[in-house]
């Protein structure tokens, strides 16, 4: 009844996805989830060739199995017949999950590619960024870009990237981010916060992220990333809201102070 009146204070209604938009985001997770696999089965092996004095072995590159012919162990002896046959069945399973990521990988790109036709969509705004590729255009959107948000605040505490200020008669601090938002969404764009320092150094935010680190000797490098992860938070909200205002059609405003603004 609350909501009914119109006091969003008193209640407020969770944006369930869709089936279809739940599905969706399928595509990028199971993607996560077999990069992880891949990390461990080749951890794994580096690990038993390792503990017999083997280094160098890298079982992503080409031509793995005939180097693995070749290989000797620490005092020159062949690999022991059991640890051999142990590591070609680990090869087995990563040549498994390399296949597995190059369909989920087409499996994403023609996912995009149905809605990057559309000027006006999110991913394909997304990827016209330099240093947004398809995976995180695929994430940003699946993860985060489904719904509408009405400001930066409510996109912030989706991803789990509101602050946490903490106040106590004359204390006055922050205790960092919330994490209670979606685990995904937030390691993405802090990610994303990562690339756009190498691929805009020039940028804004990039010199406001030098200025700090340098101002503070070099320290808190990480607690200043995830400052500068909000930062994307508003843009995004922004062009949400003007989309669904504008019917699809995103019109440049007054421009949008992208300054991080928590402190660190």
């Amino acid at each position: 009844m609350a909501f009914k009146r119109g006091e969003p204070r008193v209640c407020s209604m969770v944006r369930a996805p869709t089936p279809e938009e739940e599905d969706r985001r399928r595509v990028s997770r199971e993607r996560r989830t077999l990069v992880g696999e891949r990390v461990r089965h080749a951890n794994r092996i580096k690990g038993l060739l390792f503990a017999q004095g083997v280094f160098g072995y890298e079982p992503l590159r080409k031509g793995r199995r005939e180097r693995l012919e070749a290989l000797r162990t620490g005092d020159g002896r062949p690999l022991p017949v059991h640890l051999k046959a142990q590591i070609i069945r680990e090869l087995d399973r990563l040549e498994v999950v390399l296949v597995q990521l190059k369909t989920v990988g087409a499996e994403r790109d023609a996912l995009l590619k149905q809605v990057t036709d559309a000027e006006c969509s999110p991913p394909a705004m997304l990827m016209q960024l330099k240093g947004i590729g398809p995976e995180t255009a695929a994430v940003l959107w699946s993860e985060g870009l489904f719904r509408q948000f009405d400001n930066r605040r409510q996109l912030a505490a989706y991803a789990g990237l509101a602050p946490t200020p903490w106040q106590s008669g004359s204390i006055d601090h922050e205790q960092g981010v919330s994490k209670a938002g979606n685990p995904r969404l937030r390691t993405t764009m802090v990610e994303l916060a990562w690339l756009w320092l190498q691929n805009q150094p020039t940028s804004a935010l990039s010199l406001w992220f030098h200025e700090r680190v340098e101002r503070l000797g070099g320290r808190m490098r990480k607690t200043i990333i995830v400052a500068f992860a909000q930062a994307p938070c508003r843009p995004m909200a922004v062009h949400d809201r003007r989309r669904r205002h504008r019917g699809g059609r995103d019109e440049t405003g007054t421009g949008d102070d992208l300054t991080p603004s928590v402190r660190t």
